[in-house]
């Protein structure tokens, strides 16, 4: 009897264990290249990223109405030494009135031919179009007519809105192409915010609801700012600016928000998730982008971390003072830095900050709003000091 007992309580165990989930295979980690015009920043941003991110989604050509086809100048040396996966992404404006099916196809298979020329060979081709969904039956057509006329080898995917969530056009879409990017960043009033992380997972849950091929979530790691007009409606300023003479209201995607969501889907991913495509490579310069540090810290699910210290550089009792972010998180300028001092006799401020000097004590306060990137310095001010305690410094965030 005990034999026979151990024997069904074994049998048993194992149909348990075969109905359990088994782990999911890691999410994938991709990144868009969007500038349209390369610089030399792209050649240390790539080598820095080479580590984190498996594929690029390189800006390759944009269709606006009335300005025509623009294509990016990318430096295709750059992409060949690299040597990850390519995927060509075609911006076509959700403003443009109608699609030309032949125009469209033919300048898409000129700019594959052309970088086909230059030594690279892209995997796959994205299509990057705002449909409305009233919309979405024709660009499906035009999907189905695309796919036919690329190459077999060509993989197709297109970015995806979750406001498609409520067409019924949408399964034969997503049928057309082998995989779907559903953006869940800068897609509803951009006076409401860049990302909603509660919402972004709402929205991966649904579409795997409806997708049976993989799909993948654009998430932000960007900023930017929004600009009134007369009218009323925002304008939004990215990386080069625009001059209205209004004031602008910063909006920046929160790294420790957007990990929270990455966590949740690593830990318990939605059916067909296969990865997560990370909207913008960040350059040296970029003011309104996620530090690369921060960047593949969030993908690669680190701990994040602002560690903020003082550096002083003294040369004949002059001392240069900076700002040193030692963690691998983007921190705010801190709004309040004291430093215990000793027998000053000139001291001041540099741009960003005010200085207040009492006895024995010199206190700096943020006159405007900045960011200090991971791993980054900026210096704040200067003093001739006989003495300046390195470690009696307070940060006041």
């Amino acid at each position: 009897m005990g034999v026979l007992f151990r024997l069904s309580l074994a049998f048993a165990t194992l149909l348990m264990g075969g109905c359990e989930r088994p782990p999911a295979p890691p999410l994938d980690q991709q990144l868009y290249i969007w500038q349209r015009q390369w610089t030399p920043a792209h050649a240390p941003a790539l080598r820095q990223s080479h580590t984190d991110f498996s594929s690029l989604r390189v800006l390759a050509l944009q269709a606006f109405p009335g300005a025509g086809w623009n294509r990016a100048r990318i430096d295709p040396l750059l992409l060949k030494a690299d040597g990850r996966p390519l995927i060509a992404v075609i911006r076509l404006d959700g403003q443009l009135k109608s699609l030309d099916q032949d125009e469209v196809i033919a300048q898409i298979q000129q700019v594959l031919n052309d970088w086909q020329a230059q030594g690279l060979a892209p995997v796959g081709v994205e299509i990057d179009h705002d449909a409305g969904n009233a919309r979405l039956p024709a660009y499906g057509q035009f999907l189905r007519q695309l796919r036919q006329r690329l190459p077999a080898s060509l993989r197709l995917s297109i970015t995806a809105l979750p406001a498609w969530l409520d067409s019924p056009a949408l399964p034969e879409v997503l049928a057309t192409v082998q995989s779907s990017v559903l953006q869940v960043h800068a897609v509803s009033d951009p006076r409401l915010g860049l990302f909603d992380p509660d919402q972004a997972r709402r929205w991966a849950e649904r579409w795997s609801a409806v997708t049976t091929r993989p799909f993948y979530l654009a998430l932000p790691a960007y900023g930017v700012a929004l600009l009134t007009q007369e009218s009323g409606a925002p304008v939004v300023e990215s990386e080069v600016p625009i001059d209205l003479g209004s004031e602008r209201r910063e909006l920046l995607a929160d790294p420790q928000q957007v990990a929270g969501l990455a966590a949740s889907l690593r830990a318990d991913p939605p059916k067909h998730l296969a990865g997560l495509i990370w909207f913008r490579l960040p350059l040296a310069g970029d003011r309104r982008a996620w530090s690369l540090t921060t960047l593949a810290a969030v993908a690669r699910g680190d701990a994040l971390t602002r560690r903020l210290v003082v550096q002083l550089a003294e040369r004949d009792g002059l001392y240069d003072i900076a700002l040193v972010n030692q963690g691998n998180l983007d921190s705010p300028w801190p709004q309040r830095l004291t430093l215990s001092v000793g027998g000053c006799d000139g001291v001041d401020a540099l741009a960003g900050y005010t200085l207040q000097q009492t006895p024995g004590l010199l206190t700096f306060t943020r006159i405007r709003e900045g960011r200090l990137a991971a791993g980054a310095q900026r210096a704040i001010g200067w003093a001739r000091c006989t003495k300046i305690d390195q470690g009696g410094f307070n940060v006041d965030p």
